[in-house]
């Protein structure tokens, strides 16, 4: 694995301190990769079968094509339930559609990270979809109509359900994402500018599924998970330093880089399924940097993330979320 001070060194090569801001036209060209969780989500990774290259390739291409029309229709007809939507293609993926087609400069495998007594798993997947509303009928339609273009081209890696928990708090009862930027913000730390210019809009985004196990946490007075957190579970108020340690989940998380914060926008989504005692976080994480995000992740391993002892990660893998006019050339490549 490789070390945080390496990674260090390849996020500064990456980023400066005065790195150009985004314009309002790379802005507007972007797709819906800001915070804003919605009250129903899907959440779903496709990998094409692989038998028949061409027809594969005349799916995607016909599910980029269509997709602007498709969410912009279904905001039309639910004009009021705020409709978001971000589809990426994986670093496979783009080498299976698209042979020999220039790429991101971050784009690559996540391979997972090894680690004692934890580590992070990596998982497959060409197609990344993340649809949220307020009604769980507009996200189930458009799923479903992207999955009638893609027809019987791909199979189903995962697709997870999640939902708008109490006050927007995560499932272990934690206020979500206080120190993400703001949405009047996030566009500089999620979106790719003129350092990548033939993908200036895009975004790279970490997809990552989180089990818990919530007959653990629950067994722990709150004082005890405040510490595994680092913040007050009622007000969200962070703890003071000497309440917390290497291990607590907001230490472990936390990226700076000569002396500078590195952040990402990121949204934890909840997700359960009672009658199989099976419920956890999906961790998106979307990034101008992937260096960034990757730095974030070999922390927490090397750290020993409190997290990570009430938890079973079950996926993880890198997508690149084109801008919508990438999109459209992506969509008449031969």
């Amino acid at each position: 694995m490789a070390s945080l001070s390496a990674l260090g060194c390849r996020v500064r090569d990456m980023t400066t301190a005065q790195e150009s801001s985004i314009t309002t036209a790379v802005l507007k060209d972007a797709q819906d990769v800001f915070k804003d969780i919605g009250h129903n989500v899907i959440f779903a990774v496709l990998r094409f079968k692989r038998e028949d290259p061409t027809a594969e390739l005349a799916a995607a291409r016909e599910t980029f094509d269509r997709l602007p029309a498709l969410i912009r229709s279904m905001n039309i007809r639910a004009a009021d339930d705020g409709l978001r939507c971000a589809m990426g293609v994986s670093n496979e993926g783009w080498d299976y559609l698209f042979p020999g087609m220039a790429k991101p400069k971050e784009l690559e495998t996540f391979a997972g990270l090894p680690g004692e007594p934890h580590s992070m798993p990596a998982s497959g997947g060409d197609l990344f979809f993340h649809l949220r509303a307020n009604s769980e009928a507009v996200v189930y339609e458009l799923m479903d109509q992207i999955r009638g273009f893609l027809a019987d081209t791909v199979t189903v890696v995962d697709a997870t359900h999640g939902f708008r928990y109490f006050e927007g708090r995560a499932i272990i009862g934690f206020i979500d994402g206080t120190e993400a930027p703001a949405v009047s913000e996030s566009a500089d730390y999620a979106i790719v500018g003129d350092e990548d210019p033939d993908f200036a809009g895009g975004s790279y985004a970490f997809a990552q599924k989180w089990l818990h196990d919530m007959g653990h946490w629950r067994g722990l007075k709150t004082e005890a998970q405040e510490k595994v957190v680092g913040r007050q579970k009622f007000t969200d108020i962070e703890l003071d330093d000497d309440q917390k340690d290497t291990h607590t989940h907001n230490n472990a998380s936390k990226i700076e880089i000569d002396g500078e914060e590195k952040k990402i926008v990121r949204m934890n989504v909840p997700f359960s399924n009672p009658a199989e005692q099976q419920t956890g976080t999906y961790f998106i994480g979307y990034a101008r940097h992937w260096t960034i995000t990757r730095a974030m992740l070999v922390q927490m391993v090397e750290r020993d993330d409190a997290l990570l002892s009430f938890s079973t990660l079950l996926s993880g893998q890198l997508f690149f979320v084109p801008s919508w006019s990438r999109l459209a050339l992506m969509a008449e490549s031969e």
